[in-house]
């Protein structure tokens, strides 16, 4: 597997973001092709950002005594494969190769358990607020390395986690400006 700067990925590990290995992962069924990206949304506590909590979260080293909102989050076990931070910094939690936990129960095209076949990348943010200029510059490197590492993901199988689940979810939400997105892909708007 190669990014998009023709140097290996690792094993699925990017080379050139921070790597923080999440516990909350397991391997793909045999021969199953990468052919979904989802784009989500995630801040904790809702609306704050910069703090470690996302990173706790996926870590499984969340102080749910921190925030009344985290006692809701007790023994959850949930991770992404990638989180892009407000500040554009891009960190990978779960190899490509491996399967993340992030979907949840979910479909598309026919197909459930996408978790099996997708990539999943976490946005700093929410509903309420926009993106930053940051996260839509490091959106579309990131998902330009992963279009090339993992040629099964086409233009029309990027989606967000409310494409898949909508009856539990919205994210990334009204504020994610897809026709920003796909066009700084190069795709048409």
């Amino acid at each position: 597997m190669q990014d998009s700067r023709g140097a290996e990925a690792v094993e699925g590990w990017f080379p050139g973001l921070r790597r923080v290995p999440s516990p909350n992962f397991d391997a793909r069924p045999a021969g199953i092709v990468i052919d979904l990206l989802v784009i989500h949304a995630i801040s904790l506590p809702p609306r704050r950002y910069g703090g470690p909590w996302i990173e706790d979260l996926f870590l499984n080293r969340l102080d749910t005594a921190a925030d009344p909102y985290f006692a809701g989050l007790a023994g959850l076990r949930v991770s992404a494969h990638f989180l892009v931070r407000r500040d554009g910094e891009s960190l990978q939690f779960v190899s490509v190769a491996d399967r993340a936990w992030h979907a949840g129960v979910s479909r598309f095209r026919g197909r459930s358990a996408c978790n099996d076949f997708s990539i999943g990348i976490e946005l700093e943010g929410c509903d309420e607020d926009a993106f930053t200029d940051a996260q839509y510059a490091a959106l579309d490197t990131l998902t330009r390395r992963l279009l090339l590492a993992c040629p099964g993901i086409t233009p029309d199988s990027i989606v967000g986690h409310a494409d898949i689940a909508p009856e539990r979810r919205t994210d990334p939400g009204p504020c994610f400006d897809w026709r920003r997105y796909r066009i700084g892909l190069g795709l048409r708007g």
